[in-house]
């Protein structure tokens, strides 16, 4: 499973190591020392995976990130030596697919990388294949899953594939409740390396993007000590304009 890797890493010694391994693996690897590069060389070049350090001159690792999924769905793996719980959810909550904390071994860095480059191989597989016609509503919901649109009403909404893959798994079985671990499955598959903590991140996003009052969300609902639910909104008894949902 040979890919063309990209890797920013401002530290020379950390990105030599990444790139012999990963070199040892047999894929193509370029290394960049600042953010601003990395955005040059990952529209110049498409990599199939780009490893993303947090801390680098010119562009720090979120900026790069938020700029490149905007984009495209370039699998991004993010590397951090502050380790707090806000990096990994402002990380995670820009489109990041995973991220690890420094110090780590290189056998994990690595087996994380083989995970994220089949899922690619598996997505781009499922791309190749005939389209989904499908058309979901829910509601004033609407997702194409043939365009991989997303609209509210007239608005359009812009989601990350991840976020986009949470909404369809419920949007297909509405008012159904899932818990965080069956959507964790649906979406990143048994392997993974990510928590549950990573489905919070995509419904807190995806209620600031979809629900007129995100802190009283009418549709996309919290059952308490369970997971989550996708509703129309006509559960709403304040009115049209009312907002009444777990938080």
């Amino acid at each position: 499973m040979c890919a063309h890797i990209l890797v920013a890493e401002d530290d020379l010694k950390q990105a030599t190591v990444i790139r012999r391994y990963l070199e040892q693996e047999g894929h193509t690897v370029v290394v960049v020392h600042d953010g601003g590069s990395a955005i040059d060389e990952a529209r110049r070049h498409r990599p199939d995976l780009l490893v993303l350090d947090v801390m680098m001159p010119v562009m720090d690792g979120l900026q790069v990130c938020r700029v490149l999924r905007r984009e495209s769905e370039l699998a991004i793996l993010m590397l951090t030596a502050l380790g707090t719980e806000e990096d990994l959810l402002r990380g995670l909550g820009l489109g990041a697919d995973d991220f690890m904390t420094k110090p780590y071994s290189a056998r994990e860095l690595m087996a994380r990388i083989r995970t994220l480059l089949r899922r690619a191989r598996r997505t781009a597989e499922v791309r190749a294949e005939p389209v989904d016609e499908t058309v979901l509503h829910v509601g004033a919901l609407t997702m194409d899953m043939a365009r991989h649109e997303v609209r509210f009403g007239a608005r359009r909404v812009e989601l990350t594939a991840g976020e986009f893959r949470v909404l369809s798994v419920m949007a297909a079985a509405p008012d159904r409740v899932f818990t965080r671990r069956q959507l964790l499955m649906h979406t990143r598959g048994a392997n993974a390396f990510v928590t549950e903590r990573t489905i919070d991140v995509h419904v807190l996003n995806l209620r600031k993007k979809m629900e007129p009052d995100p802190r009283r969300p009418a549709y996309l609902l919290t059952v308490v000590g369970v997971g989550y639910k996708l509703t129309d909104g006509s559960d709403d008894v304040d009115g049209p304009d009312g907002l009444r949902g777990e938080r």
